[in-house]
């Protein structure tokens, strides 16, 4: 693990040892192939938490979040149409500078300021993701633990800019998708002797971990067909539209064209290998069932139960979990012989017991969770985060272990320092140097440039020491997005299409719209009303276009 890590590193620090200026360091020598563009979007969309929650979240809940990534070819196919070639013809720095030029310098700066919050939000998750294992792995305080990963990211992200991101980023999604493909290998062949894999797959469609498709309009379910190909396509197009970490990451292509195959072949790539990430959660889902998993993932919780006056109480609920896991085994291998004979009656009553005592189980392990509050009325009890790493690590090879781990490091690594680079650019070029400081040299924005990295990394690092109140941290990052994004991109659909809409309108329709996003998320959460929160961009979106085009009705003789 440290080995490849060290490398990919050495390797960052090395290709980029000559950047010298501020538009090599933010913007690359715009010299990068479509494949090392293409590689660089997926791992700085690869996160960390995509290889550790998305798991979970399939042992929890099945394949049903791939849909929350149906519209993202639909989205690759709109930015390359519309979107990177308006880049590219005003050979621009950041996505925000082509807002001054189509509106005024406030809405600039509005959209820079807005892209800033969530994303230095969300690079404070990427953070605490892989902290949550190396402190539950080895044994080392969380805090410190977090502090040990910032400061590396922040070290070569400092060191080479925008280059040593991308350059690294090509390694690491390599490594990523390796270590990935040799994990689901490794599940199906450390099933028992006496499951195949296509029993495997059977108990999976029985128990409901396989339904993808919920073609149900429901605005309260997070993820169905509908949230994905209309609420997804707009939290796409702005991620990748309008969010400078990504916008870098296809601006330093040697052209339009090796851009615009960057982003497609991120398209065509990355819904196949969100379900492979999802489809191993399932498997580690049908392994548990067949080797007993622990009573509670999250073994630090646990081991603050130790020596303590709730310990007995936890020998008996893990008695009650051995006894119900070795019912549960009875009734797997029931279902299966019943499947494989195709007798209905055998199926709807051997999935009915499992159904009963999954359900007893669940019980069981609310219990502890109620245990490890009682000793611990802080302790984060919701353990699905912990489901895959706790396989990796009980059950993996020594050295595919360490490659996973790396893969998980990788991941972690790339996003961040995506995030961080991007933040300081948009700092220094939207904010420093257009209103703050204009007119000093090359160099001085250059140091300027490191520092509010440097910035930018300590405030994710803050972040990062509360990012335990969040429940999944996939979703965590993903909802922060969506209470920004959906203004963010109004804002540039009015600017590519609604041509007659002045500044002044567009920049106040933004601030009431995301009033109103922020508005509704916060009644979502009081139970008010119920609206998942895939629908936010759309909202966001549609609230801003409307409104700019009122307002410009009501203030167009005054457009700024």
């Amino acid at each position: 693990m440290l080995g490849t890590l060290s490398l990919i590193v050495a390797y960052g620090v090395y290709k980029t040892r000559n950047v010298d200026n501020v538009k090599s360091y933010l913007l690359g020598d715009k010299d990068l192939p479509w494949w090392t563009i293409g590689l660089s979007v997926m791992a700085t969309q690869a996160s960390a938490i995509t290889f550790l929650s998305t798991p979970g979240k399939a042992y929890d809940d099945g394949l049903g979040f791939a849909q929350f990534y149906f519209g993202l070819p639909v989205a690759m196919v709109f930015l390359c149409i519309f979107v990177l070639p308006i880049y590219y013809r005003l050979n621009v720095f950041t996505a925000y500078e082509y807002l001054e030029g189509r509106f005024d310098l406030k809405t600039r700066t509005l959209t820079a300021i807005l892209f800033l919050i969530q994303r230095g939000l969300a690079a404070g998750i990427t953070i605490f993701a892989p902290g949550i294992i190396l402190s539950n792995i080895l044994g080392w305080d969380l805090n410190l633990t977090i502090l040990f990963i910032g400061i590396v990211v922040i070290f070569y992200t400092v060191f080479g800019g925008t280059k040593a991101v991308s350059v690294t980023q090509k390694q690491q999604m390599i490594i990523i998708l390796t270590g990935m493909v040799l994990a689901a290998i490794i599940l199906v062949f450390k099933l028992p002797p006496d499951i195949q894999f296509s029993d495997a797959v059977s108990i999976a469609g029985k128990m409901g971990k396989l339904e993808v498709v919920d073609f149900e309009f429901d605005l309260s379910n997070r993820y169905n067909f509908w949230s994905g190909m209309i609420g997804g396509v707009f939290l796409f197009v702005s991620y990748f539209g309008t969010d400078q970490s990504q916008v870098q990451r296809y601006l330093s292509g040697k052209t339009l064209s090796e851009s615009r195959l960057g982003l497609l072949f991120n398209g065509i790539i990355k819904v196949p290998m969100q379900f492979l990430v999802l489809f191993i959660g399932v498997l580690v889902f049908i392994f548990f069932q067949f080797i007993q998993p622990p009573i509670h993932f999250n073994k630090a919780n646990l081991n603050k139960l130790e020596n303590t006056v709730y310990e007995t109480e936890l020998a008996k609920l893990q008695q009650k979990h051995k006894e119900t896991f070795e019912l549960k085994q009875t009734s797997m291998r029931s279902l299966i012989t019943a499947i494989d004979n195709k007798n209905q009656n055998e199926i709807l009553a051997a999935k009915s017991n499992i159904d009963a005592l999954m359900q007893q189980d669940s019980q069981i392990r609310a219990d502890v969770k109620g245990l490890i509050l009682q000793a611990d009325d802080s302790a984060e009890v919701k353990d699905s985060d912990y489901v895959f790493i706790t396989f990796v690590t009980q059950y993996l090879p020594i050295g595919m272990v360490g490659l996973l781990l790396a893969v998980i490091f990788s991941a972690a690594m790339s996003t961040t320092a995506s995030e961080l680079n991007a933040l300081a650019t948009t700092s220094v070029i939207d904010i420093y140097r257009r209103s703050i400081v204009t007119d000093k040299t090359d160099q001085h924005y250059l140091k300027a440039s490191k520092w509010l990295t440097i910035f930018w990394g300590l405030l994710a690092l803050g972040f990062a020491l509360v990012a335990s109140l969040f429940d999944n941290l996939i979703e965590a990052v993903n909802i922060i997005g969506s209470v920004f994004y959906g203004t963010i991109l109004g804002i540039f659909m009015v600017a590519f299409f609604m041509k007659r809409v002045g500044g002044k309108a567009v920049f106040l329709a933004a601030l009431l719209a995301e009033l109103i996003v922020i508005a509704v998320f916060i009644l979502d959460k009081m139970e008010i009303v119920s609206i998942a929160y895939l629908w936010l961009n759309l909202i966001g979106c549609i609230l801003v276009m409307i409104l700019a085009g009122i307002f410009e009705e009501l203030f167009g003789k005054d457009k700024t």
